[in-house]
């Protein structure tokens, strides 16, 4: 099958050289010193599952690419409305777009843009970055993608995918019966990892070791499943206590991509997170008190960083 990767970095970047590895078609779409360096030596990936090299076309003008079976929409939340208006060219009848991003909102901005047929949700559990251009370094975690319609229906195409995406070496693909519920699942652990190494500075487990902490960590997960069941969302009320018990056995200096982005003075994901946790809240009339103070205490530094 034909696919595209809109934005190759760590998440994106993985997918698409363990989709080209067992022989997929697969283009990359990046841009500066990272595209540079994938059009001249390719994409490598160094990873605990397993380490590879693959040669795929990379561009930054989807028009070079054509129609395609799947794009996998793997750009920062921020970019995600910019991005969705240059996604036609790869659009064909029944194509599917899968957002592998952070947040609850990406689904809904590129529907507004290519309209909901086209769009399927997707959740990343992966550690993995940019290493340096051309390399895309995987550290930890599952390696697991789960994905699905957005209605849920068990469509050709998105069993395709999952067949796609079991047979690649590296990839736990689980195929969702609901994937909203798997998008806002994350969401809880997304905004309390991210919210509270971000506004300490300090590593997940000097959080866990304080009690103060821990227990806004807790209730920062705890209003972000609030929110999703205001919503009609069929969030299990044991989320709370099954991540909880999940993050005891993260590594101790374990922290986030918002606090990475934040301390290396890059743009902050701070409205697909925070911001929208607060917005949502604001819809169903559910009060978010803990998600309010990190987007009150990190709003300075992201407008710091708007590019």
């Amino acid at each position: 099958m034909k696919f595209a990767v809109f934005g190759a970095g760590g998440v994106g970047g993985y997918l698409g050289a363990r989709l080209a590895d067992v022989g997929h078609e697969v283009h990359l779409i990046a841009r500066g010193e990272h595209l540079d360096a994938l059009r001249s030596s390719g994409l490598r990936v160094e990873s605990v599952a397993g380490d590879t090299t693959v040669d795929c076309p990379a561009t930054d003008d989807p028009a070079d690419i054509g129609h395609c079976d799947y794009v996998l929409f793997c750009v920062k939340s921020y970019d995600t409305r910019e991005a969705a208006a240059d996604l036609d060219p790869l659009l064909g009848a029944d194509t599917a777009v899968v957002s592998f991003q952070n947040g609850v909102d990406n689904e809904a901005w590129l529907a507004d843009e290519i309209g909901d047929e086209h769009v399927a949700g997707g959740v990343a559990y992966i550690f993995s970055t940019i290493k340096e251009p051309g390399v895309v370094e995987h550290t930890g975690g599952p390696a697991r993608f789960v994905f699905g319609e957005l209605d849920g229906e068990r469509t050709a195409r998105i069993e395709a995918l999952d067949e796609a995406l079991s047979a690649a070496e590296g990839i736990e693909a689980v195929l969702a019966e609901d994937v909203r519920v798997e998008l806002w699942r994350k969401f809880c652990l997304i905004c309390a990892q991210a919210g509270m190494t971000a506004t300490t500075r300090l590593p997940l487990g000097e959080i866990r070791e304080t009690e103060a902490s821990w227990e806004m960590y807790r209730r920062l997960m705890g209003e972000v499943s609030a929110v999703a069941r205001a919503e009609g969302v069929d969030l299990p009320e044991s989320v709370v206590d099954e991540w909880s018990e999940f993050v005891q056995g993260l590594d101790s200096e374990m922290y986030s991509s918002l606090h990475y982005d934040l301390t290396h003075g890059k743009r902050l994901e701070l409205d697909a997170l925070h911001g929208s946790v607060v917005r949502h809240a604001a819809t169903v009339d559910v009060d978010v008190p803990m998600n309010e103070a990190v987007h009150a205490i990190l709003r300075p530094w992201a407008d710091r960083t708007v590019e």
